[in-house]
């Protein structure tokens, strides 16, 4: 009998990969969403240059949690693949599409607006494409044995569309909240404007799918409607946690925001465990039957347990660089 759960350690770096990324690259892709919306091209100026420090080290943790994945569990990727394969593609493309704004716009001139489009674009599209892989994994793939065997559009359902501006809606949030942290002036009198409505917004999303996400599921409304539990703490500190955020900002608190809606996301990201637990490729197969063997696991994660410690530093670190506030035409003030 094995002492240690390998694939068990795998599900918890893989989670904390992916947790880490939405949380991270959450904010600074709402940050591309929030873009048309602001005031002026200074203010614009302003939001890019908050997250340009930190935008692509933030992505190290997708490409940690994706290649983690794919060592660890070959087969989510035998389903995944074939059955995603247009919403991760969207993804991808809006992803380049934001990065290569990024190192455009602050070389153009006449043609400025173009990249402005393809930043928000770029970063809508990445964002409701993650919503909608999100909400085609709830629903659960058609399957024969580890074998895709549905349409292309299977994961494109009135669900997924859901929950794929429900993420739109909440990477907004995230960067509302960040631009209140990172910035001054009008740029975070116009973020304190809209905060309160993209929290309420983002609230309806949550109460919408928490009384749709079961009726997706026999075996997930089973898990939370049939024996009342410890469960619902989940949704009631989800509620605590909005309103003491809304509170927070109709104080005009500058760091409180940004820590509550994280906190949030970790709260929405909980709930969603709790729902598929132990299923890798529901509805059928968990985590133990897509895993690869105990000798590949044991390899790789001598590797990754090296990796992490580092991609932390080097985060940590630049956080704590780039900590100041910016302004526009003049980056980071510092402390």
């Amino acid at each position: 009998m094995e002492l240690i759960d390998l694939t068990l350690i795998w599900v918890a770096i893989i989670g904390l990969g992916v947790f880490m990324y939405v949380l991270m690259d959450g904010f600074d892709l709402g940050v591309g969403i929030l873009f048309p919306f602001a005031p002026n091209d200074d203010s614009r100026d302003e939001l890019m240059n908050s997250v340009a420090p930190v935008w692509d080290g933030n992505e190290t943790w997708l490409i940690l949690g994706g290649a983690g994945l794919l060592a660890a569990f070959p087969m989510i990727y035998a389903v995944f693949l074939p059955a995603l394969y247009i919403g991760v593609f969207l993804m991808l493309a809006g992803l380049i599409f934001r990065g290569v704004a990024f190192e455009f716009r602050f070389k153009a001139d006449s043609r400025r607006y173009w990249w402005d489009r393809a930043f928000f674009g770029g970063s809508t599209v990445a964002a409701f494409a993650q919503g909608a892989v999100v909400g085609a994994y709830i629903q659960g793939f058609e399957t024969e044995g580890f074998i895709y065997v549905g349409g292309a559009f299977d994961w494109l359902t009135p669900f997924t569309l859901m929950t794929g501006l429900g993420v739109v809606a909440g990477y907004a949030l995230l960067g509302i909240t960040w631009t209140i942290l990172k910035t001054e002036g009008r740029t975070q009198q116009w973020a304190f404007q809209l905060a309160p409505w993209l929290l309420a917004i983002v609230m309806v999303f949550f109460v919408v799918s928490s009384l749709w996400t079961p009726l997706t599921n026999e075996r997930i409304m089973s898990r939370w409607f049939d024996h009342l539990s410890w469960l619902w703490i989940f949704p009631t500190l989800t509620v605590a946690v909005a309103a003491w955020l809304m509170w927070r900002i109709r104080q005009r608190a500058e760091a409180s925001p940004f820590i509550g809606s994280l906190i949030l996301f970790a709260l929405f990201y909980a709930g969603l465990l709790i729902s598929q637990w132990p299923y890798a490729v529901p509805p059928d197969h968990t985590f133990w039957d897509a895993a690869s063997d105990a000798g590949s696991q044991l390899f790789l994660l001598l590797g990754v347990l090296f990796l992490i410690p580092i991609i932390l530093g080097y985060t940590a670190w630049t956080y704590w660089v780039f900590r100041g506030k910016v302004r526009a035409g003049e980056g980071y003030t510092g402390h």
